[in-house]
C-alpha cells in the first residue's frame, strides 16, 4: 500500500506572471496530490480566491502592475470567510532578510527564496495548512 500523497485533496492557488516559474511550482504541487489553481496576476489572483476559495497561497512577489506585498495586503483586508485568513507563503526572488521581514510584515506567513526544492516546497506547504488549522 502506497503512502498518501502530502497534498492530497488540497487547493493552492500559485500566482507567478513568470511562465516557467509557474509551471515549475505547479508542477511541483501536483506531483504531490493538489489542486492547483495557477494564475499570472495579482487582479486574477483575487479573483480565483474568491470565487475557487483556495486552502494555501504560493505568491510570486515581482509581478507588473500589482506586485505580491500589494495582492497580500488586499487579502488581508477581507473577511475570513472570503479568503483574508489564507495561509500565505511568499516564493521570490528577493531572499535577504529585509526582503524576508517585509513579506512577513505585508501579510504572509512565510518567505521562500526562489528557487526552491521541490520537497522543501512541499514541506513548506504542508506546514503552512497545519499551521492554520490552528490560527
Amino acid at each position: 500500500m502506497e503512502a498518501p500523497l502530502p497534498l492530497a485533496g488540497l487547493n493552492v492557488l500559485v500566482v507567478d506572471d513568470d511562465d516557467d516559474s509557474r509551471f515549475y511550482v505547479t508542477t511541483v504541487l501536483e506531483t504531490d496530490g493538489a489542486n492547483v489553481i495557477a494564475v499570472a496576476s495579482a487582479s486574477a489572483a483575487l479573483e480565483a480566491l474568491m470565487t475557487l476559495q483556495p486552502e494555501v497561497l504560493v505568491c510570486d512577489i515581482a509581478m507588473p502592475e500589482e506586485d505580491g506585498y500589494t495582492l497580500i495586503r488586499k487579502v488581508r483586508s477581507l473577511k475570513p470567510d472570503q479568503g483574508g485568513r489564507i495561509p500565505a507563503i511568499a516564493l521570490t526572488a528577493y531572499g535577504d532578510t529585509e526582503d524576508r521581514i517585509r513579506a512577513l510584515e505585508a501579510g504572509f506567513q512565510t518567505h521562500v527564496a526562489k528557487p526552491v526544492d521541490p520537497n522543501e516546497l512541499v514541506a513548506i506547504v504542508v506546514k503552512s495548512v497545519t499551521k492554520s488549522e490552528h490560527y
